[in-house]
């Protein structure tokens, strides 16, 4: 039986101010009561200069920020971040470094992405991937396997209250850092801020997210320096393109033991019978009854 690996940040749906009770009725008629998501804006600030406001569930603004800052290529790799301050009743985080920064020219240039809480990407879409060529490693079919039955039976806001989008930072078959977000790019942007924070290298890490496997979603995932990206969700032509360009292996459809894998084929090693290991569960569930 796979076994859930601890991450090093896991959902917490039972957290205080992520979620709330909302009355209503059903299809019936019937009184209820259902857990919802909050939505909540967070203004982010780089040094003096605001850079947008971003609707989020409001856990872990700082990551959100240095994340969002790095891949929109605003906080570089080699600049050092002197404070991070959040300030929950002004809804706003500033980050501060080093070096007097001025993005009022990148600003004026904007893309309302595919996003499905309307993500923002400032000046030119592909800047930061001109020539980025992803380091070569190799993706074992198990480990796919094994990430998706752990991250499935994880407890999430997804599962608690649903409306909401997951991204996982793993290393081979163990999930690191859980993240959730109304919006998939805010989840990845918080990785992303995780990653810079601790000086985490992508090289031998593997992205995985909830939401459909777009432009955007691959963009991000090459700017963190990860070879594999890989969702439950399906394509858009651009995102393939994109994921071939750069050398980044997408794996798309995945669900239990079948997954599509549209670029980058050559770091998939098939070391697992999906056959045999379904047969092999059914087995142990009749053995347990």
């Amino acid at each position: 039986m796979i076994q859930a690996k601890p991450c090093l940040i896991a959902p917490n749906p039972q957290a205080k101010g992520l979620t709330r009770q909302v009355a209503g009725l059903d299809h019936l008629g019937a009184e209820i009561s259902l857990n919802v998501v909050e939505e909540r804006p967070l203004t982010i600030w780089l040094n003096g200069q605001e850079i947008v406001t971003a609707m989020t569930i409001g856990d872990y603004p700082e990551y959100l920020a240095q994340g969002f800052l790095s891949n929109q290529g605003m906080l570089t790799k080699d600049e050092i971040v002197e404070a991070v301050d959040f300030d929950a009743e002004l809804e706003t985080v500033v980050v501060r470094t080093n070096r007097p920064t001025n993005y009022e020219a990148k600003l004026k240039k904007k893309t309302r992405t595919s996003g499905c809480a309307v993500g923002t990407v400032f000046g030119d879409i592909m800047e930061g991937i001109e020539g980025l060529c992803l380091p070569p490693a190799l993706l074992r079919t198990s480990w796919l396997y094994s990430l998706s039955h752990q991250i499935n039976q994880m407890p999430s806001l997804y599962l608690s209250a649903g409306a909401i989008h997951g991204t996982v930072l793993c290393l081979r078959d163990a999930p690191l850092v859980y993240m959730e977000d109304v919006g998939r790019h805010n989840a990845v942007d918080k990785v992303a801020g995780w990653m810079r924070a601790t000086q985490t290298s992508g090289a031998d890490k593997i992205l995985y997210t909830t939401g459909r496997l777009t432009s955007e979603m691959v963009i991000k995932c090459a700017l963190m320096g990860i070879p594999v990206l890989a969702s439950r969700s399906g394509f858009t032509a651009w995102g393939v393109e994109l994921a071939r360009q750069v050398g980044l292996t997408l794996i798309g459809r995945m669900r239990g033991q079948r997954f599509q894998c549209l670029s980058g084929q050559e770091r998939l090693v098939f070391d697992a019978d999906p056959s045999s290991e379904e047969e092999d569960r059914k087995h142990r569930r009749k053995s347990a009854q």
